[in-house]
């Protein structure tokens, strides 16, 4: 008996030293990913846009989700500053239907706003091209059944499950890669880079129709199913919630918005009695494509960016009835310290770019 109780004791430490090897590797594994994993600090700084909704705790009326088209040519700060909108831009470049749905879905989570609007381009695009694209979407996405079943809806043929669960596994090969910036924000906060989800571009460079290939005519140009049946998920959800929809194209020369595009989405809107706004055939919003946008059609600058939020910040304020929040004074201070930072950034950049002669002769007003 006591030769057993002697043989128990002797094999408690030899466990805690097994257990003690593990935590540590556990612990070595964990540094060794947050020092590869892309901090995405330097000129592709939208794949911080998805983690950075958490920092933001306050309450938004407004939520926008899409992809390019709204994290570019939506200004929260304008919509603030002219009408006291609270809101925030959930985007991510390239994101998908599907993406956006879970998107949302996480996002009614931690909170429940008054209006959503989706951006509707993405409609076109079927399935994604670039695993890059679904990286920015979900590596800096909270892991909940949402982000999962994301993951699984986008995930292309030679994309593994199991690298979503443990990066490391993705971006091992980035130790060869690794730079000052990796190191620095493997375990501290990295600066905010959006503001409230909209990216701030100040530079101009003018529509140039010749730098587009010409569109290909298709036989169909019908939404796919997957994007129809994510769409209509999407206008479910908000039904659900009590939650106002509206669809949104933006102001882009490129890819072409075609017809057939445009009928499918106002019929939609029309059996969901949603509102649609198609900016590309309202001239009072102002557009200049020779100098309100900052890569030749694609997406607008700032400048362009702040004609449709003031247009925009109209209809939600009259129309959709969003309130005016500049007198709450906790959000006042909060949003007004952002816009001066936003309003600094603006300046900051359009004198970089006169400086390098990178602006065209247009001078904007902003």
């Amino acid at each position: 008996m006591d030769s057993e109780i002697h043989r128990e004791k002797k094999n408690i430490p030899r466990l805690l030293r097994l257990v003690l090897k593990l935590v540590l590797l556990f612990l070595l594994l964990f540094l060794l990913q947050r020092l590869l994993m892309p901090k995405y600090t330097g000129s592709v700084i939208e794949g911080n846009f998805t983690e950075e909704y958490y920092l933001d705790t306050t309450p938004h009326d407004l939520i926008v989700i899409g992809n390019c088209e709204s994290y570019e040519n939506i200004s929260p700060m304008v919509l603030w500053r002219d009408f006291g909108i609270t809101s925030y831009i959930r985007g991510n470049a390239n994101q998908l239907i599907p993406q956006s749905y879970y998107i949302l879905r996480e996002t009614l989570r931690h909170e429940l706003p008054k209006v959503v609007l989706l951006n509707i381009q993405a409609m076109t695009v079927p399935e994604q091209t670039t695993e890059e694209y679904n990286r920015m979407v979900f590596d800096g996405m909270r892991w909940s059944v949402d982000k999962l079943e994301g993951i699984r809806a986008s995930m292309m043929e030679d994309e593994s499950l199991v690298e979503y669960f443990f990066p490391l596994l993705r971006y091992k090969d980035r130790i060869l890669e690794l730079s000052g910036d990796d190191i620095k924000y493997a375990f501290s906060q990295k600066p905010v880079q959006s503001y409230n989800g909209y990216y701030l571009r100040a530079d101009i460079r003018p529509y140039d129709e010749a730098a587009f290939p010409h569109e290909r005519r298709r036989e169909d140009y019908s939404f796919s199913e997957k994007n129809m049946d994510y769409l209509n998920r999407i206008a479910d959800l908000c039904d659900e919630q009590g939650i106002e929809l509206v669809l949104m194209k933006a102001p882009s020369a490129y890819p072409v918005w075609v017809e057939p595009y445009e009928q499918q989405i106002e019929s939609f809107a029309e059996e969901r009695g949603l509102l649609y706004l198609n900016t590309l055939e309202h001239d009072e919003i102002g557009i200049d494509l020779s100098r309100d946008t900052y890569d030749g059609g694609l997406h607008l600058n700032v400048y362009g960016a702040e004609k449709v939020s003031s247009w925009l910040g109209d209809i939600l304020t009259e129309e959709l009835g969003l309130s005016d929040h500049r007198g709450d004074q906790g959000l006042s201070e909060l949003y007004e310290s952002r816009l001066q930072a936003y309003e600094a950034e603006k300046k900051a950049q359009k004198e970089e770019f006169e400086a390098i002669g990178y602006i065209s002769k247009y001078r904007n007003e902003g």
